[in-house]
């Protein structure tokens, strides 16, 4: 009995908050009509065509909701009054402030406008890299709650964000996710506890989800799973996305396999970067299948990430896939010669390559024969070849020489920290005569001597727009370094350093010492042999 009189007395309670989607939907529709339908407001001030009464009602609603939102947070036994009073209070105060912007008619528009050009970045990566907290956000941030904004591209990199700023920042995003092209968060959680940090990535991600980016930045984060995780409503709820940077995330193989569940649309990505992360083979599998599903993709970068031959196969016959693809970066593998005869594969149907970056994978002559041959007939507009610090020998040289030789726009070669000594270093000069866009030759380290150095030097001094030589860390006796020195004479810039030339220098197997042994005679002899060898022909 007691209980059905309590019952009958219980105050009687409604929920206020949130508005149903159909109620914000006709504020919407109400704010469009007051922008854009002659009124008192709007010959005092500004009549908006339809198209820019549409966009500033949605951004002005979008605003208005995240800000009365968070205030009921702040009070969520109340029955969301002040809320509705907030949202409405920040709808017309907004609208006004469209209305009073807008100049009223050409003419005015001439006299009254800004004469800068329309800001489309705002960026706070400038100055000292320093945590960022609620206040200095407000006003960090202000630029971008200026009713009829026009930024598309934010980046909030160098700045470390509590979950205080985090907070002043979500309403932001919220209203201008419909306008924001290009979003740069990398390095943004430096130095927070973990916690805070999968936080602050979470209220970003909700923020922004829903937008349609082309470009996102997520690097220097160590994201990890749960990072990757923590973004998972931003990545999955893109559609148009061209670019995406996880450059130094921490992305392991359990990372790689959640950027690849994550991201189910790539059908239009261009730009694809995982510098410097911990990958590994298993991670490197889950990642090719991202770039199998990118079949416009035009650079791709996967390099520093403990890659080997399994991973290495993998990616390569993922790449086989990417027939636009300009910009090809795998340095610092460990592919080996299995995973650089997969990749010749790969690019022998590359015929729109410019920059190839291969160096430090463990090619050896066989892997790197390979990928010679393949270029030789794919690739005619390569710019940059890159194929340093891979044990490749002077026996290889001739076909690396063929495949150069059929590049006229190669403007830079980098051949460093290979063995190819005199025998392949002249073979290779003799190539580079003919290449009349080359800037930049790489040779250091080749365990190069006095009629090698020479033959390359003269072979680049007189070219027409010839930049840089580097020549360092070779065994180049005192005479050739004075040669050297003199073919550079009126162009000393164009001559790298040679402070770590060792002029008594030996091979590890001595060879070098017993042909130093024979005098500078059979130097010359060896550069005259050299010189008449035509190019591919067999030992």
């Amino acid at each position: 009995m007691d209980s059905t009189l309590n019952s009958e007395h219980r105050p009687f309670s409604i929920k206020l908050w949130p508005p149903s989607q159909n109620t914000r939907q006709v504020l919407v529709d109400r704010m469009i009509n007051n922008l854009s339908t002659k009124s008192l407001f709007t010959e005092k001030y500004a009549l908006l065509s339809r198209e820019e009464a549409e966009q500033n009602a949605k951004r002005i609603e979008d605003v208005a909701f995240a800000t009365a939102d968070q205030n009921y947070e702040k009070e969520p036994d109340g029955d969301g009054s002040s809320a509705v009073q907030l949202y409405a209070r920040e709808c017309s105060k907004r609208l006004m402030e469209v209305l009073k912007k807008k100049p009223r008619s050409k003419e005015d528009s001439k006299v009254t406008s800004d004469p800068t050009p329309t800001q489309t970045l705002f960026d706070i990566s400038k100055g000292i890299r320093a945590f960022i907290e609620a206040e200095e956000a407000e006003k960090l941030l202000k630029p971008l709650t200026e009713p009829g904004n026009t930024y598309s591209k934010i980046c909030f990199s160098n700045r470390s964000f509590g979950q205080g700023a985090a907070h002043v920042v979500e309403p932001i995003l919220v209203s201008l996710k419909n306008q924001l092209k290009e979003v740069d968060l990398s390095d943004f959680i430096a130095g927070r506890p973990e916690a805070e940090a999968l936080e602050v990535m979470n209220i970003f991600a909700a923020a922004l989800e829903g937008s349609a980016l082309e470009s996102l930045d997520l690097s220097n984060n160590a994201l990890g799973e749960k990072g990757v995780r923590a973004f998972g409503a931003l990545l999955k709820s893109q559609r148009c996305l061209e670019e995406l940077y996880l450059i130094n995330d921490g992305i392991s193989e359990e990372a790689a396999r959640a950027v690849c569940e994550l991201i189910p649309s790539t059908e239009k990505l261009r730009v694809l970067h995982f510098h410097n992360n911990m990958t590994g083979d298993e991670g490197a599998i889950a990642i090719s299948e991202v770039v199998k599903r990118s079949p416009l993709l035009e650079d791709f970068r996967c390099s520093s990430t403990r890659v080997g031959s399994e991973g290495g196969i993998a990616l390569s016959e993922a790449l086989e896939t990417c027939t636009h693809l300009k910009k090809l970066d795998l340095r610092d593998n460990m592919f080996g010669v299995e995973g650089g005869v997969a990749l010749s594969k790969a690019l022998s149907k590359h015929e729109s390559l410019k920059e190839v970056y291969l160096s430090y994978l463990n090619l050896e002559d066989e892997g790197a024969v390979a990928i010679a041959n393949a270029l030789k007939e794919s690739a005619p507009s390569l710019e940059v070849f890159d194929i340093a610090g891979n044990e490749i020998k002077a026996k290889s040289v001739p076909a690396i020489a063929a495949c150069i030789a059929t590049k006229t726009l190669l403007s830079k070669l980098n051949l460093g920290e290979n063995e190819l000594k005199d025998e392949g270093t002249i073979q290779i000069s003799k190539v580079l005569e003919s290449l009349p866009q080359l800037k930049e030759v790489d040779m250091n380290t080749n365990l190069i001597r006095r009629a090698g150095a020479r033959v390359l030097a003269q072979a680049l001094v007189q070219k027409p727009g010839f930049k840089l030589l580097n020549i360092n860390g070779n065994f180049i006796s005192d005479e050739g370094i004075d040669e050297v020195k003199d073919a550079f004479k009126k162009s000393p810039d164009m001559l790298g350093s040679l402070d770590e030339n060792d002029p008594e220098g030996e091979d590890d197997d001595g060879d070098d010492d017993k042909e130093s042994e024979k005098g500078e005679g059979n130097e010359d002899e060896l550069e005259s042999k050299l010189k008449n060898l035509e190019v591919g022909q067999e030992e």
